[in-house]
């Protein structure tokens, strides 16, 4: 799941990985979410340690009663000197060679899905992150471009199935590109 909507969000600035704050349309899409999952079965919640994610998911375990598990693989990219910046504005630009670069990026998607598998095995995990880190666990998963998978809307749920057998994720070539996000 990405997580709701923020300030910043609405604001189109780059957020990377400040903690952020939900605003009123991102607890309501929170809520919506915490409503169509209040009678499913999750055994585990996991979130980014940043706020924005944390708060997500913390609305979305409430009925469930259940406490969120952070870890920092979830957070979103850093951006380096592009964060809080305009977003509009960056295009066409150079990227600063202090933005996150994309094999650690998608090497922290790799972990996370081997942290869900190992530590939460024939578990239902529901995961909260955000749109770039989303998009790179899914791209792993997949064994795809990061270009290929749809970008994620605030609240967005997708389902990934990691089964006890299952090893896909843990290098390129393994998975059939057929089973892309397009």
């Amino acid at each position: 799941m990405r997580h709701g909507e923020t300030i910043d969000n609405a604001r189109q600035l780059m957020q990377g990985q400040v903690q952020g704050e939900l605003n009123a349309i991102g607890i309501s899409q929170a809520e919506v979410v915490r409503n169509e999952w209040a009678t499913r079965h999750v055994d585990v919640f996991v979130s980014s340690d940043l706020k924005r994610s944390y708060d997500t998911a913390c609305i979305v375990a409430e009925p469930h009663g259940a406490t969120v598990v952070t870890t920092p693989l979830l957070r979103e990219r850093d951006w380096g000197d592009f964060t809080g910046r305009f977003i509009p504005d960056l295009k066409g630009l150079p990227w600063p060679d202090n933005v996150e670069k994309l094999d650690h990026l998608l090497g922290r998607a790799r972990q996370f899905l081997h942290y869900i598998y190992n530590e939460y095995p024939d578990k239902t995990v529901l995961a909260v992150g955000h749109g770039i880190i989303n998009k790179a666990v899914q791209a792993v998963y997949y064994n795809c471009e990061m270009k290929d998978v749809t970008r994620m809307t605030n609240a967005e749920v997708r389902l990934l199935e990691l089964k006890h057998d299952y090893r896909g994720f843990s290098k390129r070539g393994e998975t059939d590109k057929n089973f892309c996000i397009t």
